[in-house]
């Protein structure tokens, strides 16, 4: 057995050392070693500095051939299966006030985009689009999530109408006027089709749904102050349906996280948690189906800050009513 003595593996914040590392085993050898002492599964790995010409064969590449020395130091991309499960579902017993991360305020290193852009590319590439009903011409992208978007996915209920979002398919009818809408949530493609039949959006005829998205379609995004989180960019779906861009289209996810590769197109919604109480005083679509109608006559949402989108709602109001005023008095 040859060694190299220890080897030193920087995972985000941390340095952890692998000692009496054997130049003659393999690059998956060392991923197993890995796995030990950090939890994160071989193919969920990826080791920056590792060059090898053959990237699809890099794991059966001998150590020795890596010019590979006495504390040699590796940079590890990756997450544990617990740790992706977290971060696809919110946590049990949570309270009212999420503690979300407001990573889209981080700027992600250049390496990390690059491998961001790749895991986009093979979205649009590989993952199976199944359009529900076609993409209408001229139409805006409406891009909702699901639990606690539209839906209370902890409370107790005898039926999914009492855990459904006041005034749900009013909104989605006016949003349906002016905006093509894709359901995009951090769960399987069952869960999310279940749902939208329990609460009566699949069939409905006041409104349509082009596309549902699942977790497949996300991507894994490593920041240097959160470790790897769970991501949707938009790119998936601009990609493949060229008629859209970040010029037309907003996204309303209740944690910010999801939208960290387009801070621009999201708009965080006040979580809707604690159904048996609060849906008889929550009026949140109520307000953003004004918002979107508003938005609609927008040539570019880039020109949009939808932080503030209250305050546009505001500002646009009194602006008709000042024009209405103008009017009255000229037809007097």
């Amino acid at each position: 057995m040859e060694h190299v003595g220890k080897i030193t593996i920087v995972w985000g914040r941390q340095k952890i050392e692998i000692p009496d590392v054997d130049l003659g085993d393999t690059v998956r050898g060392l991923k197993e070693r890995i796995h030990k002492e950090t939890g994160i599964l071989p193919e969920r790995q990826k080791l920056l500095n590792v060059k090898t010409k053959d990237k699809a064969s890099q794991d059966e590449e001998i150590l020795r051939n890596l010019g590979m020395k006495p504390g040699f130091k590796l940079m590890l991309m990756g997450s544990r299966e617990e740790d992706i499960a977290e971060a696809r579902h919110a946590p049990k017993n949570m309270p009212d006030v999420i503690n979300d991360f407001k990573v889209e305020e981080e700027e992600i290193e250049i390496e990390n985009v690059k491998i961001c852009m790749f895991q986009i590319q093979c979205r649009i590439n590989f993952y199976k689009f199944v359009e529900l009903n076609p993409f209408r011409e001229g139409k805006k992208l409406l891009v909702l999530d699901i639990d606690y978007t539209i839906f209370d996915n902890k409370s107790t209920a005898e039926t999914g109408a009492e855990l459904m979002r006041p005034f749900l398919h009013q909104f989605l009818t006016w949003a349906y006027l002016y905006y093509d809408i894709v359901i995009w949530s951090a769960t399987s493609m069952k869960w999310i089709n279940e749902k939208m039949k329990v609460l009566g959006v699949s069939n409905n005829q006041h409104y349509k749904i082009a596309c549902h998205l699942d977790s497949n379609a996300m991507i894994n995004v490593h920041t240097s102050k959160y470790g790897t989180i769970m991501a949707k960019p938009l790119a998936v779906i601009w990609g493949k349906y060229k008629q859209f861009s970040a010029k037309n289209t907003i996204m309303f996810d209740d944690i910010r996280r999801n939208f960290i590769m387009n801070p621009q197109s999201g708009l965080k919604i006040k979580p809707f948690r604690h159904a048996h109480i609060t849906r008889r005083k929550d009026r949140e679509l109520v307000r953003l189906s004004h918002y979107l109608t508003l938005i609609a006559k927008v040539d570019d949402f880039e020109t949009l800050n939808h932080r503030k989108w209250q305050e546009y709602i505001i500002e646009k109001t009194k602006e008709e009513k000042r024009n209405f005023e103008e009017n009255e008095g000229r037809s007097k």
